[in-house]
């Protein structure tokens, strides 16, 4: 997987009339090496790869990734003169950083460092663009992540006690079944909200007993270092005709909306069919976010499905999205629920959220 981003990086390289890329954003050396570390650089020139780390990380570092780049630990103080050394065996003169994460400090400080070479920004945008279009690999993953995150909800679902348990019992409830169950990591922060708290779409979770009424639970596994996510709301105790309404609401505008997902859909226009439902029952301006936002290795990524998008950015191969409308009536209570999808490289699209969407009262 990690070799061929290598390579596509490579041809932006030429196509971008620059030599080499070095890489310091975590997610983008992790989607260019295949490995998760804190201190060190992922330098990508036309010809080679460098996977530059310290001694705590170099046994890991060389099981993860020697078979595609070459992995150093230089001496201390010896770091800028390998990145020299390394530029100029590969013939390179023009040096992309990342223009949107590098601080200013510390691009300066490149500049000088490196200042043999032309330095300048570019690197985001041509990451950006490749983490855009997932491979079937990565879109495994992910399917991997949503199988422990659908049984992540199985299991409260049939484990809740909502006379006994916090919100933050429930959130540790998960994140220990999802650990245990095969997950690399959380793709967030869990969210659980129950009652009142259910109005505010990230809630933070707090250290007291469930309320009654709609409890909102957002959650997702790693897979492999990929993310899931998914939400879906629940009743502890019985909804009564309002609040059945507000959940069906949801629940359509969120089906018509992932009904008419598909290559060359339009990311505004699925957005719009979703608002409109929330709009037409009664609830104009209580659906105030996004309906989704695209997904990889950070829970979110591009593609945005939002009202202030151009009408022209459209789903294509590759992409991943989330479907989420919401309904929040504040101090009172909300419902979202969300689903992760892909169009797939076949052009297919895919739903990888397989947990039921029936109001289930508790």
């Amino acid at each position: 997987m990690s070799l061929d981003h290598i390579r596509s990086l490579q041809q932006k390289l030429t196509e971008n009339e620059a030599e080499a890329a070095l890489l310091t954003d975590k997610l983008n050396q992790r989607y260019l090496s295949g490995f998760d570390f804190d201190d060190g650089y992922v330098l990508v020139t036309q010809k080679n790869a460098y996977l530059v780390t310290d001694f705590r990380y170099i046994e890991a570092a060389k099981a993860a990734s020697a078979d595609f780049m070459e992995v150093v630990a230089p001496e201390r103080g010896t770091l800028f003169a390998f990145l020299v050394d390394s530029l100029k065996k590969d013939g390179c003169k023009t040096v992309l950083l990342e223009e949107e994460t590098l601080a200013y400090a510390a691009f300066g400080r490149f500049v000088e460092k490196l200042s043999d070479f032309t330095v300048k920004g570019g690197a985001s945008a041509i990451l950006n663009a490749l983490r855009l279009y997932k491979t079937d690999e990565e879109l495994a993953a992910m399917a991997r992540a949503q199988t422990i995150t659908d049984a992540a909800f199985a299991h409260i679902v049939k484990t809740i006690r909502p006379d006994e348990m916090t919100e933050i019992d429930v959130a540790l409830e998960m994140e220990c079944f999802m650990r245990s169950h095969g997950a690399s990591g959380l793709a967030f922060d869990t969210i659980v909200a129950s009652g009142s708290a259910s109005s505010r779409p990230h809630a933070v979770p707090r250290n007291c007993k469930l309320e009654r009424g709609f409890l909102t639970l957002d959650f997702g596994a790693k897979a492999d270092g990929y993310c899931s996510d998914m939400t879906r709301t629940i009743v502890l105790g019985k909804a009564d005709a309002e609040m059945k309404k507000l959940y069906n609401t949801v629940l359509r505008a969120q089906t018509e909306a992932i009904a008419a997902a598909r290559e060359g859909s339009s990311c505004f226009g699925l957005d719009k069919i979703a608002r409109d439902i929330i709009n037409g029952a009664g609830y104009e301006g209580r659906f105030g976010h996004s309906l989704g936002h695209g997904v990889g290795l950070f829970i979110h990524e591009k593609p945005n499905l939002a009202p202030g998008v151009s009408p022209d950015l459209l789903l294509k191969r590759g992409h991943t999205f989330t479907v989420e409308p919401g309904i929040y009536i504040e101090g009172l209570y909300g419902c979202r629920i969300e689903d992760m999808c892909c169009i797939r490289p076949d052009g297919t699209m895919q739903d990888f959220t397989q947990s039921p969407k029936e109001l289930i009262e508790i």
